[in-house]
Parts: C-alpha cells; structure tokens; sequence
C-alpha cells in the first residue's frame, strides 16, 4: 500500500504541473511515458518480490516478451538462456512462461515436479488437433488421460504389440532395398531424393499397423503428406493469438481457420479408414483400429469414434514425419562424416557377415549403428522443444518459484548442445554413445509421465532401415560441397534443402547375389 500511495501522489503532483507549461501533445507526451515508467518499475517490483526467475530483456505491454521471438525458435530461446540463466521466466503477452535449458532444472521438472507439470496448456492446436483437449497428446491430467495413456502403452505400443509388428518393418525395409536395387544399372550410382523415400517407407508401415492395409493407395498418400505435412507446419509456428487474445476478437486469426479447415480433412481421412475396418469386423484384432473398435464395443459411450479418430491421428503423424526426417538428418550426417558410414558399414559385416541381411535381432548387438541413432537425435532432436507443459499449482525450480499455470518449455536441443555437458557438441561422434546412460542431457523423447510412448517403435524402426540400406550400399553425396545441414522451421525441425544422395549395390557377389533374391 506504501508504493501505490507514493505513485499516487507523485502522479497528481505531475499531473497539475501538466496544464500550466506543456501544450496538449507534450501532456499526452508525458503522461505516456509516466505510464511506462511505471508500469516496468511495477513489473520489476513484482518480479524482485516474488522470486521468479530472471527475464530477458524488456517485457513490453499485451505482448510481453514476443518480441524476442525469431525462427529458429529453439535457437532464439538457447541463445537467451545463455545470457540469462538456465531458468528464465518471459511473458508471452498475457501468459506467464518457464523456459528451462539445463538437465538440472529438466530433471527437476521431470521428477519432483513432475505431477505438477503433468499439464498441458490450453492452446489453439490442442483445442482444433486435439479434439477440444480429449486425445492423449493435450487431454489434462486426470483420469481421462489416464485411461487414453493406459490403453496406448498396453494395447497399442506395447513391447509385445510393437514385436508383433516386425515381420511388417521387415517386409517394408526389403520392399525398399528392393527397390533401390532395381533402379540401379551395372553398379552406377543412381540418385535418390531421401526424405520423401523414408516418409513413403513409414507411411506404408505406419498404415499396415494402425488399418492394416497392405500399401497406401497413391491418393491416400498423397492425403496423408499433406495432412501431415500442414499438422507438423502450423503445430510448429508461433500463434500470437495464443498468447494475445485480443487478436482473435479483431479477425486476424488466419492460422486458427487454417487449423479449423485442416481438421476437417484430417477427420475425413481417419474416419474413412475407420468405416472400412468396420465393415470388415477383423475379430482377431491384429491392427490399431480392431483393438479400438473392440473397445468401443465394450465402452461405446467413452471410446467414441472421436476418440479414435485422435488415437489414429497421433499414430500417423508422429510414427512418420519425425521418424523420416531422423533419418534423412541420419544420412545427412553421414555424408558429410563418410568414417563414419565406413565404420557402420565394418560393424556390420563384422556381426552379420556377407551371407544374410540385418534383422531386427541384431539390432542390440550394433552399438556403432545406435550410437549413429543416439548421435542424431542428440543434434538435430524431432521435437527441439518438448511438447509445453503447464504447471497446475505453484512450485520450484532452480531455487525459483514458478506460479501456477504456468507454461513449461524445455528446449531440448539447447541441453543436447550445450558445451557443458557435450564435448565439442557440433561435431558427430556416434562412438559418444556407446556405454553409460545420458539421463537428462538427452530428452529427444521426453521425460516424465508425459514422455513419448513411442520411442521403442521408433528405434526398431529406424534401427532396421538406416542399418539395411548401410549394409546393401555405398552411399556418397551427389557433389563435393557438403551436405546443407540447415534447419527448417515446423514442429519437428526438417531440413530447409531435401536430401538428395547418390548409391550403388555394394560390389561384392555376395551382396548382389542377396539383393537379386528379394
């Protein structure tokens, strides 16, 4: 009461002052700035008082600390924490925000706090992608996202639910060694544009698991891109009106009617493969959709189609774009880093030798080979910043206090290069990997109750294809300039330039003699 009493009165000591020297424009002049005086020397009062972490910069009035924003985002906010500290606190406009950037404070969150941060904000792509926040990427904590997290780790992504897919990934990775060989004429290197060939390798897979169909129509394809594609695209942009609501109410919301009109097509796609799988009443339950639609039989109130459309949804997107652009970040690295495709080429044929190819079983016998995995995921994460968190109560953090509602950023490729805990971190070093657990300086899929479900299927995945097309052939850039290594802006970090690579069949007789075979 003190301080707003001494504002008080030297405002209205400022104010009669006003009339008697200073035209109209200079007293509107001065009140303006009178205003801002005060309303920063208020921020940081409160600020001092109630231990928050430190900020960056200015935090001006409706859009707080925006304007500090630039793409790549990860990078903006890494270079921020390097001035400020590893717990910052920013306003994005009327949204107060924890940006942490260390494994100390991650952990944190992660463990001690981690049923506090076991929310999710409420923002425009959860509202429109995630079904009014009912699917289990942006559901609240509570029993509703314990029962969408419960069915998904038991029934969909369960140890014994993703092995009984592996007949699948093999069949899809030799459909494409397969086909890379026949393009291939007397050993010549051919050239291949690699991120649309391992999107096409996941789509089918992801298909055959989540509906059961043996290959994606070209249509449903092409649908699918895009649907992915335009999700991962505006999941990934910075959505003002998220922050500053008043932009919603002037009209100038184009990303939120993108999202409305996206939805529709993604709802269309999902439900037709829904109807289909319907009609066809698989009682032995072998795909995603069988085991849903089960449920639904038992439940049919709360395994709605809705329901299923987001479970669907989520298992189609994320199961194809990150894990294609992993590896087509993978074989980036490796073009540019050609010991290393020498030394995963050795590992190989040292473990399998020259008279079969990789099998899913010989994937924990490779460590160089996950080490390469490891290695990229460290550099060029598929989620740079982890999915936001919320905080449902007050708490502490780094020795600081984070109100509730609060949203959580981790940035996840700050920590993962981060000299401190990195040596030399820019420079690939699959041998880096191979023994010791990284704990919280590697959170490529996350941590916490929140942490990604699907991080084993991935890993096989990936795994299987990067290891079959290291074995079958040489691999070399398709020019002496190296291999454009910047990144895109989008939820997942893509490449700004698609790969493009060059290959040939190894050259030894036993290989092309495998190869013919399939």
């Amino acid at each position: 009461m003190p301080i707003l009493q001494m504002f008080k009165s030297a405002f209205l000591e400022y104010r009669i002052g006003i009339p008697r020297g200073l035209s109209m424009e200079a007293s509107i002049y001065s009140f303006f700035m009178l205003f801002i005086f005060l309303y920063f020397f208020t921020k940081l009062f409160l600020q001092y008082n109630k231990n928050l972490p430190p900020s960056p910069g200015v935090s001006l009035p409706i859009i707080g600390h925006l304007y500090l924003l630039k793409k790549p985002l990860h990078r903006t906010l890494a270079d921020l924490s390097k001035r400020y500290g590893p717990v910052l606190f920013l306003q994005f406009g009327s949204r107060p925000v924890i940006l942490v950037s260390s494994p100390s404070a991650a952990e944190e969150c992660f463990t001690k706090n981690d049923t506090i941060f076991a929310n999710r904000p409420k923002l425009l792509g959860g509202k429109h992608f995630g079904y009014n926040y009912t699917n289990v990427l942006w559901a609240p904590y509570g029993q509703h996202w314990r029962n969408l997290r419960r069915i998904a780790s038991l029934e969909l992504l369960s140890t014994h639910r993703v092995q009984m897919f592996s007949g699948i990934r093999i069949q899809e990775v030799r459909s494409l060694v397969h086909r890379l060989f026949g393009g291939t004429k007397g050993g010549e290197f051919q050239t291949v544009e690699m991120k649309s060939m391992f999107f096409e390798l996941t789509l089918n897979f992801m298909m055959r698991m989540v509906c059961g169909e043996n290959q994606a129509s070209a249509e449903d394809a092409k649908r699918l891109i895009e649907i992915v594609k335009e999700t991962f695209e505006l999941s990934g942009t910075t959505n003002f009106s998220d922050f500053v609501p008043v932009l919603k109410w002037i009209g100038t919301n184009s990303i939120e009617k993108r999202m409305v009109s996206l939805q529709k097509k993604r709802d269309l796609f999902t439900q037709e493969l829904i109807e289909e799988l319907r009609r066809k009443k698989n009682s032995t339950a072998k795909t995603m959709i069988d085991v849903l639609l089960s449920q639904q039989e038992i439940e049919p109130d709360y395994y709605t189609d809705e329901i299923i459309r987001g479970m669907v949804l989520g298992m189609l997107s994320a199961g194809t774009d990150t894990s294609a652009g992993t590896m087509e970040w993978a074989f980036s690295l490796l073009l540019n880093n050609p010991e290393a495709l020498v030394k995963a080429q050795s590992e190989l044929d040292n473990h399998i030798g020259p008279n079969r190819l990789i099998d899913e079983s010989d994937l924990p016998k490779l460590p160089y080979l996950h080490g390469i995995i490891k290695e990229t995921l460290r550099m060029y994460p598929a989620g740079p910043l982890l999915v936001p968190h919320a905080s449902s109560e007050d708490c502490t953090v780094g020795g600081f206090r984070v109100p509730r509602g609060t949203i959580l950023f981790v940035n996840a490729w700050a920590i993962q290069n981060d000299p401190k805990f990195w040596e030399e971190p820019r420079k690939f070093k699959p041998e880096r990997h191979q023994g010791g657990k990284d704990g919280f300086t590697l959170l490529t899929f996350g941590a916490g109750r929140r942490g990604c479900l699907g991080e084993g299927l991935a890993m096989k995945m990936i795994g299987l294809a990067l290891g079959s097309l290291i074995q079958c052939f040489d691999w070399v850039r398709v020019g002496e300039e190296m291999v454009d290594m910047t990144e895109g802006p989008g939820l997942s970090m893509p490449k700004v330039q698609p790969l493009l690579a060059k290959y040939r069949p190894r050259l030894s007789p036993n290989m092309i003699s495998l190869l013919s075979e399939l």
